[in-house]
């Protein structure tokens, strides 16, 4: 029991070398909390306390950070709370004016975001799309953006 008394300091340096490891590896806060805990039973072996008090003291530590401190770090932070659309998502809704007609084929659409696609009407029955009409996208059909006037869309 002398030894680890005696050589403690190392084995918690290596012991926050881990957590910081694993820190880097999930970046969620855990780890970073039980190697701040583990300081502390590093400066407990450095004034020479027994063993078990330095785990005693790190747990605690760790325990009290991991309880206090990381859920309002995690909500300034922001993790997880992105909620912004994307890819096909943030394209619903998007409003757009046709710049190319093909008569009854798929129309060319200029949408909000700068991005042109080719478009097509949802219901074919309808009148055909004509250049400078506003749509708004419903759909993504592969490639093709499956559009409606934005009158229409409006109305619902």
């Amino acid at each position: 029991m002398d030894f680890l008394t005696t050589y403690a300091w190392i084995i918690w340096l290596v012991v926050i070398l881990v957590f910081v490891i694993l820190e880097v590896i999930t970046i969620d806060f855990t780890s970073l909390m039980l190697a701040v805990g583990s300081i502390g039973g590093l400066l407990a072996s450095l004034f020479h306390s027994p063993f078990w008090l330095q785990i005693v003291i790190a747990a605690v530590i760790s325990l009290l950070l991991l309880f206090t401190v990381r859920p309002p770090l995690k909500r300034a932070l922001g993790r997880g709370s992105d909620h912004a659309k994307t890819l096909v998502d943030a394209l619903m809704g998007m409003k757009g004016v046709v710049t190319l007609d093909f008569n009854g084929k798929p129309n060319i659409v200029k949408l909000a975001n700068g991005e042109t696609w080719t478009a097509q009407r949802a219901q074919t029955s309808e009148p055909e799309l004509k250049e400078g009409d506003r749509v708004v996208v419903t759909a993504i059909d592969g490639s093709t953006a499956i559009v409606e006037p934005e009158t229409r869309t409006a109305k619902k």
